[in-house]
């Protein structure tokens, strides 16, 4: 078989198993989810789904390990004292990463989800959010960024939750705009959303 057909069974196989994982999450916890009832719902067999994860939790590792990735790849080079990037640029790629990863991210960023990635995330914003203040020469010490940083983390991911509730429906655009409105000017930007 040709190494391009075999690359793209894999992420067929991928995409369905992570398909039936996400549905299953959003059904019951983890830890009641069986590879059995996993591979029916993927339409897959036990063996196929052995040949690339070892268990359900090596399952969710990947999807969180590459997930995490490519949010840090995508952010880190916010902290180059040279960045030229916009908070709105920052928010845009934020919410359009969320609206392309919206089946796990709607499982990960569950209200009724007390997780690991969600506080991995926090902790490559906070970074972001320091280096990109020091790096701007704000006048501010360390404690208030990171006052501030706590403030503004918890209202984005309730902005974020509330998004995925409502389906995504409100532009990526329409959504960034809001956040750096709130973020910026908190309630004086009320009026201009």
């Amino acid at each position: 078989m040709k190494q391009g057909v075999t690359d793209h069974r894999v992420k067929v196989t991928q995409a369905m198993i992570r398909k039936a994982f996400t549905e299953l999450l959003r059904e019951k916890p983890i830890q009641s989810i069986s590879i059995k009832e996993l591979c029916e719902r993927a339409g897959i067999n036990r063996g196929t789904f052995y040949a690339h994860y070892q268990d359900i939790y090596e399952l969710k590792q990947t999807f969180e390990d590459e997930l995490y990735s490519e949010l840090q790849k995508n952010l880190s080079p916010l902290m180059d004292p040279n960045s030229q990037t916009s908070q709105m640029e920052i928010c845009e790629w934020v919410f359009g990463w969320l609206k392309e990863n919206r089946d796990i991210c709607s499982v990960i960023l569950s209200r009724y989800e007390n997780n690991h990635f969600l506080m991995e995330m926090l902790q490559i914003g906070r970074l972001v959010c320091r280096e990109s203040y020091v790096n701007q020469g704000k006048k501010c010490s360390t404690e208030q960024i990171e006052r501030f940083y706590s403030f503004v983390s918890g209202g984005f991911i309730a902005l974020m939750r509330d998004w995925l509730e409502e389906g995504m429906e409100t532009p990526v655009k329409e959504m960034a705009h809001t956040a750096v409105q709130l973020m910026m000017h908190g309630a004086d930007a009320l009026g201009t959303l």
